[in-house]
């Protein structure tokens, strides 16, 4: 088994640069491997002044400058494409959608999943390009059949293969990962790149939403969704408590619940679910929020699809740790139960499954199931 970043001959490569650190020594590493690299900045903005500034994002026209002065100093060909109203359509206006309907989306995954592993590929190979190159800490094996596996990175602390578990086989077959097999920390990745003249080096790490210019989520959705007042309740029904809009609460949340009435036993509440069609938020203690089997559905696979029922090791969030699940595919959807109960899931995150390191796909929550009743 071998790495897509090795393979004998040199391949024309298409370098997915954001305007970061990441991107830019990836694209780095392709050229100096050999490989007919170019390099493109996703113009993701109508608007690129109303996104994230200060080098926070990855999608202003400061990033833009920043991934061509990278290319220039590679010594590659550099292109920007306008990609802003396949962004609104697949990912911001997902996100929105995701959470008026009580769910809680990842944009990143849906970016790689809708712009960098659909739009953006599709674009690149019509174009003649063999492969996607990007910046994320996964690795691309293949088999000795010419099969490929996506992989976590060599270092776990790094790893982004969660945010990838989207990819199909060909898709794999068009991915290029240079960092994937990178024992080294961040500090190590941007000492690389200004030894590579890479202005970028010092440059801050990206935000999670690039396209929440001030980080305030609910700010954002309260924008386009408006105020919409609801009851806050426990899971009695009694009324503790209002909110200016459902979608503005996350399970799990705890903090800025604005809870006017205490628990009988004085201790924390959580949002324990979210009910847009009443409007109404349901708190109560956190023993409550401990799920031992969940549904997922619209599932993707890196590979062919399980047969039969299997253990596997399950991530649930972007920085989330491990933990072993039991999953079958039953009529298209993903029944998981938990070896131990997990706490905090939420209907529409990801969950990932695992097979050792390899990744065997991704399929989004649809329900959940609490491990015991409230006490």
């Amino acid at each position: 088994m071998t790495e897509t970043s090795q393979r004998p001959r040199p391949l024309r490569v298409l370098a997915a640069m954001s305007g970061g650190v990441d991107s830019a020594v990836a694209a780095a590493r392709a050229a100096e491997a050999g490989h007919d690299v170019t390099g493109v900045h996703l113009a993701l903005s109508a608007n690129p002044q109303s996104f994230r500034t200060g080098a926070r994002g990855c999608c202003t026209i400061e990033d833009s400058r920043d991934a061509r002065r990278a290319a220039d100093v590679i010594g590659i060909p550099f292109y920007v494409w306008d990609l802003a109203e396949r962004f609104r359509e697949d990912v911001v206006d997902d996100f929105v959608a995701e959470y008026e309907a009580g769910r809680t989306p990842n944009p990143c995954l849906r970016c790689n999943e809708k712009i960098k592993f659909a739009a953006l590929l599709d674009k690149a190979l019509a174009l003649g390009f063999d492969a996607v190159c990007t910046g994320h800490y996964a690795k691309v094996l293949v088999n000795e059949d010419g099969t490929r596996e996506l992989h976590r990175a060599s270092d776990m602390a790094k790893d982004q293969s969660y945010v990838l578990g989207v990819l199909d086989d060909r898709q794999l077959a068009h991915a290029m990962f240079p960092l994937g097999d990178t024992l080294t920390t961040k500090d190590e990745i941007r000492a690389e790149a200004e030894r590579r003249g890479l202005a970028v080096a010092k440059k801050p790490d990206s935000h999670d939403i690039c396209f929440i210019a001030d980080g305030d989520t609910q700010g954002f959705l309260s924008k386009r969704l408006g105020k919409a007042e609801g009851d806050i309740v426990d899971e009695s029904g009694a009324v503790v408590g209002s909110h200016e809009g459902a979608y503005g609460f996350t399970i799990g949340q705890r903090k800025g619940l604005r809870i006017g009435t205490p628990a009988a036993d004085g201790k924390p509440r959580y949002v324990l679910d979210i009910s847009p069609v009443n409007n109404t938020v349901t708190v109560g203690p956190v023993a409550a929020l401990d799920v031992s089997a969940l549904t997922a559905i619209k599932p993707r696979w890196c590979g062919a699809a399980p047969t039969a029922p299997a253990t596997y090791t399950a991530q649930l969030r972007a920085h989330g740790g491990e933990t072993e699940v039991r999953a079958e595919l039953v009529d298209g959807t993903l029944e998981v139960t938990f070896t131990e109960p997990v706490r905090g899931v939420a209907p529409g995150q990801a969950i990932v499954l695992y097979d050792d390191t390899r990744v065997v796909g991704s399929a989004t929550i649809a329900t959940t199931e609490r491990a015991t009743a409230a006490v």
